[in-house]
């Protein structure tokens, strides 16, 4: 048995807390299964958004005749796009590795680490055993069981990432963030895609209305079906065969592409880990079930990122490694705060939101609701966007602001203005004080906010 003052579970995230127990002078042992820096640098954001960069010009140039140019793209090296990303991925790897081997007081356990009892693991038939363990070990993908799709080599957007040739057809089932992005970036590439989603709308977690505007637009570029359930998969001569079924008529079909891509969601790694052997609580859905200090129900265990199920994205997984390492290496009792945590679906067009949606505030609020369009403002104007919009939801009583939300060109980047507001608990009065160069897109902010008074 191994005795260390902290195992961190997990190369994500939790690379925060091996590197703040270091600079404590503690002895720690790092444990992953996986690529050092876990899902985003390596599966994830990093790379998805290396393939979704140049699929966005391809549809700015497939686009531009409405701004009166002529334009074609005339050839896309496949190839080169993933060779680029795959460098990326590698380069990145190379300097991770390279920092755990110089780290003193590090043990760097590369295996599965299964729970044998209270705040004792095993790795690869090794016992190790922590004062204080942090569980950062992310997700992976779920895999629907839907008949036949083992057989027949189905992709994730983990396994898409090793694509050498293009190819030709492909069915995503599932259209939350990862369909759409992926859907957007192979429509692009050339392929032909066909999207599958069982609920009656695409990301389901968005707004209706931005839900719809997200499949008109990639309706133009894709065959989309909602409402619809993916029932047997068959492997034949001339490629796949999707048998499915809408769920509103009941009358079935099959959709044919060469591949298939599972996209239906994300499910944690507890089970590898074993958790209930060390008597850590979950949720029915796997996830490790934490408090308001992100503590689990074993005392001096905490679990972040991804492992808790509460937002699950890289830049809330790296705010929650910060808080815990406050509460667990000072002393600190600091409560996590997602109220104005910020997303961002990188689709074509682009979506960003903070806070709650319409339906989540009017369960607690009297809300009113305003709408922003982008032409309303005159960059939007001269862009000629004339289908993107923004929403924001306000306590009708107080006039604080409870959620926002846009469809369009650099979303991601206009959020922030929002959020930075709600963060520091201010709303529209905070947002108009600040001067906004005209003419640029953030003025849509306060436009938008602006027609509260008519709402």
């Amino acid at each position: 048995m191994q005795d260390y003052d902290v195992i961190v579970i997990g190369s994500g995230s939790g690379m925060l807390i091996v590197d703040e127990a270091l600079g404590q002078g503690l002895k720690v042992a790092l444990v992953d299964k996986g690529l050092l820096g876990g899902t985003c640098p390596n599966l994830g954001c990093i790379p998805s958004k290396m393939l979704i960069y140049p699929a966005d010009r391809v549809v700015e140039i497939q686009e531009a005749a409405k701004l009166g140019i002529t334009a074609a793209v005339t050839d896309v090296d496949f190839a080169a796009i993933m060779k680029r990303m795959r460098k990326g991925v590698r380069a990145g790897q190379r300097h991770l590795r390279h920092a755990v081997t110089e780290m003193d007081n590090l043990d760097y356990y590369r295996g599965v680490g299964r729970f044998r009892g209270e705040y004792t693991l095993e790795v690869k038939g090794q016992l190790i055993r922590g004062e204080r363990i942090f569980i950062a070990s992310g997700t992976r993908p779920f895999i629907p069981p839907i008949k036949g799709l083992a057989a027949a080599g189905y992709l994730t957007n983990e396994t898409v990432l090793g694509l050498k040739e293009l190819p030709e057809s492909v069915i995503i089932i599932g259209g939350g963030y990862i369909g759409v992005e992926y859907g957007h970036f192979l429509a692009a590439m050339g392929t032909r895609v066909v999207i599958v989603e069982m609920a009656d709308r695409l990301v389901m977690a968005e707004e209706p209305e931005i839900a719809e505007l997200l499949q008109k637009s990639l309706a133009r570029r894709m065959e989309i079906h909602t409402n619809t359930a993916a029932e047997e998969v068959t492997v034949r001569p001339d490629g796949i065969r999707l048998r499915v079924r809408d769920r509103r008529s009941g009358r079935g079909k099959n959709l044919k592409a060469q591949r298939i891509l599972a996209a239906v969601g994300r499910r944690p790694n507890s089970d590898l880990l074993d958790v209930a052997a060390g008597g850590i609580a979950t949720d029915k859905r796997g996830f490790v079930i934490v408090d308001e200090y992100l503590e689990t129900n074993k005392k001096n265990i905490f679990a972040v990122g991804d492992a808790n199920g509460q937002q699950m994205f890289t830049h809330v997984a790296n705010r929650e490694a910060a808080l815990v390492v406050t509460n667990a290496f000072y002393g600190h009792k600091h409560k996590m705060d997602y109220h104005a945590i910020p997303h961002a679906v990188y689709s074509h067009p682009q979506i960003a939101a903070v806070g709650l949606t319409e339906a989540q505030a009017r369960e607690h609020h009297d809300v009113a609701v305003t709408w922003g369009r982008y032409y309303d403002v005159a960059k939007g104007e001269a862009m000629l966007e004339t289908e993107g919009f923004t929403k924001a939801i306000v306590d009708r009583g107080s006039g604080q602001l409870l959620g926002f939300h846009i469809i369009g060109p650099y979303a991601p980047l206009l959020i922030q203005e929002v959020v930075n507001a709600m963060t520091s608990g201010g709303g529209r009065d905070e947002i108009n004080e600040g001067i906004h160069i005209h003419p640029a897109l953030s003025e849509l902010i306060p436009v938008t906010l602006n027609g509260l008074e008519d709402a």
